[in-house]
């Protein structure tokens, strides 16, 4: 049975301001790596905490069929919203415990429906503690963004 892993990870300089979001991927199979690919983009004027979720959302929304997959995250927003908050917000119409909108309410619904399609587990490392797989998605959040930050002359 095939195993995948994705690491996820958003980055912005300034925040709000230009951002970006980076997945390695990793298909795994008895425990040996079969396959492995990178994914990045980013936004012109965004935040931190919505490139952490595009970089969920797309890891999810790259798999072509129903998988299971671990998403390791190092945002404690992504990872509790997807797995405790979100369930509330849901049977508050989108609204908080406080009854005020859900921030980035377009981009959990677009999560909640990605993950749907998926057996999904949710893990939490700590960022920038030299976990290779972290750094590597960092690397690709930070070109993912690279093409939006202005030039310095």
């Amino acid at each position: 049975m095939t195993e995948v892993i994705a690491y996820t990870d958003g980055a912005c300089s300034g925040n709000p301001g230009p951002g970006g979001w980076g997945v390695l991927m990793r298909a795994l199979r008895g425990g040996a790596i079969i396959k492995e690919r990178e994914l990045s983009g980013g936004e012109a004027d965004t935040t931190n905490n919505r490139m952490e979720l595009m970089a969920a959302i797309t890891a999810l929304e790259t798999l072509r069929q129903p998988s299971t997959i671990t998403i390791v995250t190092d945002s404690a927003y992504v990872k509790n919203g997807v797995t405790i908050w979100i369930h509330g917000w849901k049977r508050n119409g989108w609204r908080t415990a406080d009854k005020k909108p859900v921030k980035n309410v377009e981009l959990w619904q677009r999560l909640d429906a990605a993950q749907a399609q998926h057996r999904v587990t949710w893990e939490w490392i700590k960022g920038h503690a030299g976990h290779p797989e972290n750094e590597r998605a960092d690397e690709l959040a930070r070109a993912g963004m690279a093409p939006f930050k202005p030039v310095k002359t």
